[in-house]
């Protein structure tokens, strides 16, 4: 036998001891190697998720940016050119002395122009000078109507003239016609020298006096401005004055045609109201 056989078993005996220590060590390579790869396939799902979560960010604000123009856009289009937003319309409401034609004419509302373009200023001055409306407000009703709410002037006495019997109101404002004179309502006789202050003054004293007493009234002379005088249906007369005052004068002449029968009384200076039998 060869001498140096033992050895060389020893040689291969060593060698597949080292082959079997090397596949044990192959393995645990592989497992290690398998960890690292699933680790750093997390690492680029996390990367990967923090950088769309930036790029979200950013374009998150650049959508709302884009909704906000879109939205804007769409508005603009809306009012100033789509047709859904023309004056279809124009509503009247309020009046009875003016006929909605009347109205309407007058406000000269343009339909078929946008209605957010609509000079409602115009059209609330072309109305507001007309002598029967004592006020108006002309505002836009989405989407397509123009409104038109007056408040006419309410007549609280009859004045003839130039020949015409006409209505007059609290402000001494001349703003209509009457056939006659309405019942329970008095007439005001000018004077000469009676000019419109006077006619003003007449018609304050006409709107101060209480229900109970303005039907007792048949009409109002009107010298000047501080001589009014009320004539009433029993034909006794009352020196009233100026319109100074004439809430007071109508308490204290209601008392005193009520405690004393007399032809002439006089309230000019309510207190101190005197009562005569002759002017």
């Amino acid at each position: 036998m060869d001498p140096e056989a033992p050895e060389q078993g020893d040689r291969v005996a060593t060698g597949v001891t080292s082959i079997g220590r090397d596949g044990g060590q192959g393995t645990s390579g592989a497992d290690d190697t398998g960890k690292v790869a699933a680790a750093t396939r997390r690492t680029r799902r996390r990367f990967a998720r923090r950088q769309w979560a930036r790029r979200w960010l950013s374009l998150r604000y650049v959508l709302g940016l884009l909704l906000v123009l879109a939205l804007l856009g769409t508005s603009i289009y809306l009012v100033f050119f789509s047709t859904t937003l023309q004056v279809k319309r124009v509503e009247v409401v309020g009046n009875s002395l003016l006929s909605d034609a009347r109205l309407r004419e007058v406000a000269d509302v343009p339909v078929g122009d946008q209605l957010a373009l609509v000079d409602l200023g115009r059209a609330d001055a072309r109305v507001g000078s007309l002598a029967e409306v004592e006020s108006v407000d002309v505002t836009r009703t989405w989407p397509d109507v123009v409104r038109i709410a007056v408040v006419e002037r309410t007549a609280v006495a009859a004045v003839e003239l130039a020949g015409r019997l006409r209505g007059l109101d609290a402000d001494g404002v001349v703003f209509r016609d009457y056939k006659a004179v309405p019942k329970a309502m008095p007439l005001i006789r000018p004077g000469a020298n009676a000019g419109t202050d006077a006619l003003r003054e007449a018609a304050t004293v006409v709107s101060a006096l209480p229900d109970d007493l303005v039907t007792r009234v048949d009409h109002v002379e009107v010298a000047t401005v501080d001589q009014i005088t009320l004539v009433m249906r029993d034909q006794r007369e009352v020196l009233w004055g100026s319109a100074e005052e004439s809430e007071l004068k109508a308490q204290v002449v209601d008392k005193l045609l009520a405690a004393q029968q007399a032809p002439y009384y006089d309230v000019s200076v309510p207190g101190n109201p005197t009562y005569r039998a002759t002017p």
